[in-house]
């Protein structure tokens, strides 16, 4: 009889073999390519849509007409009226309603004269029939005694900067392209060009 001592094991090669068997692994998820393929449709017809909605836009932001510009008689007016605040300031006054001047006669006769002195500018100005001559020396007196202020440090009193202010505006009046006739039903304060809707008119 056999004692439980006796009893022979498993061979060693089947011991072995059994220790080295491994669990069963999970199913491995393979991914569907059309999925993929659904998404980037998709992201191209988003594409597609915001293209077109894109150019939508632009044909009817083209299809609607801005604002008309404001007339450079009216925005000289506008600058000459907020100099009058700096009338206490006699060189940044002149600055200010010397450049207006100027470039309200550039602007309005389409004469390019940029960065020029006063003497070049009115050198330029006087070969041209833009002006009459007494509009054009009562131009070059007003540009000089701007320059006395600004270059010279002469400080006129409030009284002749007034003047000055008065001589750009009778300019600008005497310069400015004729009203055009009201249209029917409106005032002439309506009318941009008019005379009664202008700036500051002296």
């Amino acid at each position: 009889m056999l004692s439980a001592t006796n009893i022979p094991g498993p061979p060693p090669q089947t011991a072995s073999f059994t220790n080295g068997i491994r669990g069963i692994k999970p199913p491995v998820a393979i991914a569907n390519p059309w999925v993929w393929v659904g998404w980037g449709v998709g992201a191209l017809a988003l594409a597609a849509l915001l293209y077109l909605a894109w150019r939508f836009w632009l044909a009817h932001k083209a299809g609607i007409p801005g604002p008309p510009p404001v007339p450079a008689h009216l925005r000289a007016r506008q600058r000459l009226l907020e100099a009058l605040a700096l009338i206490a300031q006699p060189k940044p006054f002149c600055i200010l309603v010397s450049d207006t001047i100027r470039g309200y006669l550039e602007e309005r006769f389409n004469f390019r004269a940029p960065e020029r002195t006063t003497e070049e500018f009115l050198h330029e100005l006087a070969g041209t029939d833009l002006l009459a001559r007494e509009q054009k020396d009562s131009l070059a007196d007003f540009l000089q005694r701007c320059d006395l202020v600004k270059f010279a440090r002469y400080e006129p009193a409030e009284p002749e900067l007034r003047d000055l202010h008065h001589s750009a505006l009778r300019l600008i009046q005497e310069t400015e392209p004729d009203p055009e006739p009201p249209t029917p039903g409106g005032s002439p304060a309506e009318n941009p060009a008019s005379p009664a809707g202008g700036l500051g008119a002296p």
